[in-house]
């Protein structure tokens, strides 16, 4: 009876504790709510503009959070009593309260500026929840009235290095105007390949994926993937037709109804271009027939859910097409506004897994390339009336097995005079067949990859696209050479020479190259043990030195290529190499945490320890000398700032303040207090990936995570800081660099292998950066670039 009693004593004492707890609950709610109205009370009294916020007082923050952790830790103590419904619309109320205190500091990156100048004026910027304190230099008398415009400079597309062959077909073309066109990223390039000049047709939002040529040979269609936009929203994928003469867009063919992407495009002949065929890269490979004059739809079909590698239309006949791909060849009859299919028959011939490639005869037949290294003539045979009785249909047959390649026949292109030529994968060959398909010729392409693409130029001359993202020209007689070269795998590696028109690549495709911005060619090419990450030209231009991703680092002689020395340190990948100013030291920053420092003698050909930063408490992305090459800024994976005293033996500077009037001899790290108006709000941390300031200090290039490079001012200490904001990337784009004199800004991008190189374009003669600091009109805007 009394255990009775105590049981029955607890039960009932059960409402008021939740009653209690409820209470307390709704008090802490109370002052959230009050907290909040205090704080945009505040930002109205202090008269910030809209992109500044004042940060939650960190111990107020700590102290609710713990208060509200206490309560749902009372909450759960009362798990194993009866009323669970109430237990858990305690804890429900208790997460909802905490969620509201974490809405209030929703934002990613926001400032806190103090309100009075004072010796130790500070900015105090956050990411992820990490304060990151930014002193402001003592020549700014008012930060309120900073003005922030964008630069008068601007940046116009030069030159594009690369050419997307590694996974693209039917993507290299010549036109009329003896212009070779290609793709690469969200680029088409026309390349005269007599001149050696380039043009650029860039109206694409995400990576071209094919392209073909109009009969007119003027006229180009070119299909783009889907991709997504800064906020993650899908960007619908679409065909341009445009005039590469003007390269000014004609039609725009098909938005919002392709998935994923554009696959394959092609004009038809026998009409002179009247309509363009067009496959998704959907489930079912949609199969659409386009008016090219109206741009609207004129047939619609699923075609299939293997991969189709391309598609045609007869050249005698629109209302036929083609189309191959995994284990098929189909024949399509446009009729009366529908599209219907024959499946190739290969009866008694083994089924290649893919049929990669065909053309069409001057006889009308159909020739197709297979991953068996075979080439397959296809016809027409009569309906059979014995086996299938009256009304049996005609099928499309092969008549002829001819025996090419020694893996894949990756192309077929189709010459003026019948003769054909096929290009091989495995063996790397280009074979000339005549008429009848006899070899009359052939050649090898070495060091650049399979064969993927070939245009004809004269009859004898050809260009040939590889594997390995190069174009080559050449004839069987001559030999090739190659015209356009580039990365094939992603890239990180960027430097600039200081004082020549040259500037290095690495990536993880292990090649270093070193490029000619005036030839805008390749001047050399050397592949390494391990892939590299990151790259610095000694400031004598003699050598160049090369972090590996293994924590080992080379230095390379410029001029005979040769490795005159080779280090490790740890056994993490290096993110950072960066010279002093005068090139007695080298900075090596690691995955390890560490800044390892050399010194130099020998013009660069010798390097011995002479310390290590060790503070930093994950790993190094970026750092600077200072001009006097005394001292270090750094940034790190933890979005930390600090500073370094070299000269006096490597020691972390304690007190930061004293950085604050410091000069740099080069910016690149992206945190610090000149260039903290480069960050977005909401962004992340990691949304920038590199940064460069100009040489005359007067502008700084951003490369973003969003397939964008940017131009600021120097300094640009205020958030929303206006630029001039550029496309061209259709990957993150991983680095940034100014060339020695300013003229151009170099930019690559990660998974698209693409370099481009922009030419800045003076504007007025202007203020300096410096001097633009203590004006104080208000802030303008600036829209992105036409």
């Amino acid at each position: 009876l009394r255990k009775y009693d105590v049981s029955a004593g607890s039960s009932a004492e059960y409402p008021d504790r939740v009653s209690m707890m409820e209470g307390r609950l709704q008090l802490q709610e109370n002052e959230i709510t009050l907290l909040k109205s205090s704080l945009a009370d505040a930002l109205r009294r202090l008269r910030l503009h809209d992109h500044v916020l004042v940060c939650v007082c960190a111990c107020l923050c700590a102290n609710s959070l713990s208060s509200l952790s206490r309560v749902r830790r009372n909450s759960e103590k009362l798990a194993k009593d009866p009323q669970e419904k109430t237990k858990k619309r305690l804890d429900k109320k208790a997460a909802s309260s905490q969620d509201q205190l974490s809405n209030s500091s929703s934002h990613l990156i926001f400032l806190r500026p103090q309100k009075h100048i004072s010796p130790s004026q500070s900015i105090k910027m956050f990411i992820r929840g990490r304060p990151i304190t930014m002193y402001v230099p003592s020549n700014i008398q008012n930060y309120d009235d900073l003005r922030m415009e964008p630069p008068v400079e601007k940046l116009e597309l030069d030159w594009v290095y690369g050419y997307r062959g590694r996974d693209c077909r039917a993507n290299l073309y010549l036109l009329a105007s003896g212009e070779a066109v290609y793709f690469i990223a969200c680029v088409v390039v026309l390349y005269h390949i007599n001149n050696r000049t380039q043009r650029h047709y860039s109206k694409h939002t995400d990576c071209v994926r094919c392209l073909t040529i109009h009969p007119d040979k003027v006229r180009v269609a070119s299909g783009q993937t889907a991709g997504v936009d800064k906020d993650g929203k899908p960007l619908q994928p679409y065909v341009h037709i445009w005039d590469s003469s003007t390269l000014i867009t004609l039609q725009q063919i098909g938005l919002g109804t392709f998935e994923r992407g554009v696959g394959s495009v092609a004009f038809s002949f026998a009409d002179s271009g009247a309509f363009l065929c067009v496959i998704d890269d959907s489930n079912e490979h949609m199969l659409s027939v386009w008016d090219c004059a109206k741009g609207t739809k004129h047939a619609e079909v699923k075609s299939t859910n293997e991969a189709v590698f391309t598609v045609e239309f007869n050249p005698n006949d629109s209302t036929n097409i083609i189309t191959c791909g995994k284990s098929h060849v189909y024949f399509w009859t446009l009729s009366a506004g529908s599209l219907t299919k024959k499946q190739g028959i290969f009866g008694k011939y083994k089924k290649p897994k893919f049929i990669q490639c065909f053309v069409f005869s001057l006889t009308g037949d159909v020739l197709t390339g297979d991953s068996e290294g075979n080439i397959l003539t296809w016809g027409k045979s009569p309906g059979d009336v014995k086996t299938l009785g009256k009304g049996a249909k005609e099928t499309f047959q092969i008549m002829r097995q001819t025996r090419a390649h020694d893996g894949s026949v990756f192309t077929l292109c189709m010459l003026q005079g019948g003769a054909l030529l096929s290009g091989g994968g495995k063996d790397r060959k280009i074979i000339r067949w005549s008429a009848d398909l006899a070899p009359e010729r052939e050649c090898e392409v070495k060091d650049f990859g399979a064969v993927r693409c070939i245009a004809d130029v004269d009859g004898e001359e050809v260009l040939v696209g590889t594997t390995r993202n190069a174009i080559l020209r050449g004839t069987f007689s001559d030999g090739f050479v190659a015209i356009v070269q580039g990365h094939v795998d992603e890239m990180w590696g960027l430097a600039t020479h200081p004082s020549q028109d040259v500037f290095l690549t690495c990536g993880h495709d292990r090649q270093v190259c070193v490029w000619n911005t005036e030839e805008h060619k390749l001047d050399w090419c050397t592949t390494l043990e391990e892939y590299g990450l990151c790259a610095d030209f000694c400031p004598n231009g003699a050598v160049v030195s090369v972090g590996l991703s293994t924590g080992r680092w080379l230095v390379l002689d410029l001029q005979t290529k040769d490795v005159v020395s080779d280090y490790t340190d740890g056994n993490e990948q290096l993110s950072v190499m960066r010279y002093s100013p005068d090139g007695s030291f080298l900075a090596v920053g690691s995955h390890d945490n560490f800044i390892y420092i050399y010194n130099v003698t020998e013009s660069g050909r010798r390097y011995s320890r002479y310390g290590k930063c060790n503070g930093h408490s994950s790993f190094i992305t970026h750092l600077d000398w200072s001009k006097d090459g005394k001292y270090i800024m750094s940034n790190s994976g933890d979005y930390e700032i600090l500073y370094w005293d070299i000269a006096g033996g490597c020691k972390l500077l304690r007190n930061r303040y004293e950085s604050k009037d410091r000069e740099w001899a080069s910016y690149t790290c992206v945190l610090g207090f000149h260039v903290m108006g480069v960050w977005l709000e909401g962004s992340d941390g990691t949304d920038i990936n590199a940064l460069c300031r100009s040489h005359n200090e007067r502008m700084v290039a951003v490369a973003d995570d969003f397939c964008k490079v940017h131009l600021f001012q120097y300094p640009c200490p205020k958030p929303k800081a206006p630029n001039h904001s550029y496309e061209g990337h259709g990957s993150h784009v991983t680095n940034v660099r100014f060339t020695h004199c300013d003229s151009h800004v170099l930019s690559m991008g990660g998974k698209d292998t693409c370099i481009l190189q922009w030419r800045v374009k003076r504007g007025g003669t202007g203020d300096s950066g410096r001097d633009r600091l203590h004006s104080s009109s208000s802030t303008s805007t600036s829209s992105p670039e036409p």
